[in-house]
């Protein structure tokens, strides 16, 4: 699992929780965790990583890459890197990797003597910071027109385009992963609790949810961005008309952009639901995993959580219990599903060795072929529209991609506050979830630390 706070601007700020829960305790091993070793690991699915995989584009010499071995796992990359050495076997693959490789790899960046390809994640990682180190390779042109090996403009068929630095785009998301609201569909099923679209049917089965004697909705109060992230980031965007550009503005810490009126109506959404009794008390004080036994065990209806929930809690989960996922419920009827996204990224160096392989590989990875396999292998989802249906992924990662595949689906970008506005931000949610403030209390601590920051 991934503990993520909407990420943009200051990504290493979340990244020391994202660790702490799902990828430092991973029982992956590492490929070759040393700083530079060459593998001829191989897979016996290597031959379903795309079509194009025994077709030699003539590459030559060496090009490495650093990915970081955590909660997902080495076997997409070693598929993947086993097709591409097919069909590139004159190219020395180098694999540096494995669950320290960031620390590890250090050194090399900061002697300007990098790998050709790095993924970005796990602990120690940090996309900003590199590109304000000038680390990365600026693919803002190559991106207009670089296809992948069936022939598919690589930015056409991304769900979350890449990150923006003034401009100018310096990696992509490899890793797709949402935010939203779980529940059970056997109990929903079981009880005749129609699946919310919107939040009239929201608050209408949470009233029914409630008169079972069921909490309608429990939380992880240890974490409160995990309900910022999983309802109300999505609600201020619903609030504002579907436009994302809110949570831009207050990663800008523009003024006001904690006290519109969109924010407003989002936090007084969040209000009714503390008012009606929907938020189970012991949320206050419930960490991610306790909250998620709990709602496992139909304390709860609903839980506010990240696409990750399936595969960290899959050693707990009930028999029958069957995972369903919504995006969000805060919009009208008839209005879009917003999707608050986090990523992870892949780039090429700027000093890369062979940044023409370097191309080709990322031109190798990026085709609907090898998101299938991602889904199918890690139980999460790539970040590459994907027909899912006839796959071997999970249900719930299925019934994510349709909603990422729909066209009333609005994704928003990833996008992460300065770390202080964060840290009041989840402190206040919290306090608005306990009926410790009112909206207005909330808004204007948020805009006294943007204030703050600037």
């Amino acid at each position: 699992m991934k503990l993520r706070s909407l990420a943009l601007i200051s990504l290493i700020s979340a990244l020391s929780i994202t660790t702490a829960c799902g990828n430092s305790n991973s029982n992956t091993g590492s490929v070759n965790s040393g700083t530079s070793n060459t593998t001829t690991s191989s897979s016996s699915n290597s031959s379903q990583s795309t079509a194009s995989s025994n077709e030699s584009t003539g590459l030559t010499g060496e090009f490495e890459i650093q990915y970081f071995v955590g909660g997902y796992g080495d076997g997409w990359w070693l598929e993947v890197l086993d097709g591409f050495q097919k069909a590139n076997p004159d190219l020395e693959i180098i694999h540096s990797a494995g669950p320290k490789i960031n620390e590890q790899m250090q050194p090399r960046w900061i002697q300007n003597d990098p790998p050709d390809v790095v993924y970005i994640d796990g602990a120690g990682s940090n996309e900003r910071q590199m590109v304000l180190d000038d680390q990365l390779m600026d693919i803002t042109e190559y991106l207009q027109t670089a296809t992948n090996v069936d022939g598919e403009l690589i930015k056409d068929i991304l769900i979350a385009q890449p990150s923006d630095y003034d401009g100018k785009n310096y990696n992509l998301p490899l890793v797709f992963g949402s935010w939203g609201l779980f529940y059970d569909k056997a109990l929903f099923s079981q009880n005749s609790w129609e699946v919310p679209s919107n939040w009239d049917e929201f608050i209408a089965v949470s009233e029914k949810i409630k008169a079972a004697g069921t909490s309608p909705l429990i939380h992880t109060g240890m974490y409160p961005y995990y309900v910022n992230g999983g309802l109300i980031d999505s609600a201020m965007v619903s609030a504002n008309g579907g436009d994302t550009s809110i949570l831009l503005d207050q990663v800008e810490l523009k003024e006001g952009a904690f006290s519109s009126d969109a924010v407003k109506t989002a936090l007084y959404q969040f209000k009714e639901l503390v008012d009606k009794g929907f938020i189970d008390a012991a949320s206050v004080s419930l960490n991610h995993t306790d909250s998620q036994s709990q709602w496992l065990q139909h304390k709860a209806g609903f839980i506010p959580n990240g696409l990750w929930l399936e595969n960290e809690m899959k050693a707990d989960v009930p028999a029958g219990f069957d995972f369903g996922f919504i995006p969000s419920v805060a919009q009208k009827a008839g209005e879009s599903n917003i999707v608050i996204p986090y990523t992870s990224t892949i780039a090429i160096a700027k000093n890369a060795k062979n940044p023409e392989a370097a191309k080709a590989f990322v031109e190798f990875a990026f085709t609907k072929q090898n998101a299938l396999r991602w889904a199918e292998i890690t139980g999460a989802i790539m970040n590459v529209k994907a027909d899912l249906t006839n796959s071997s992924a999970s249900g719930v990662v299925k019934d994510a991609m349709n909603f990422f595949n729909d066209d009333n689906t609005i994704v928003a970008p990833v996008a992460v506050l300065n770390a202080d506005v964060e840290k009041v931000k989840q402190d206040s949610t919290l306090a608005l979830s306990m009926g410790k403030i009112t909206p207005e209390e909330w808004m204007q601590r948020l805009e006294d630390a943007a204030a703050k920051a600037r």
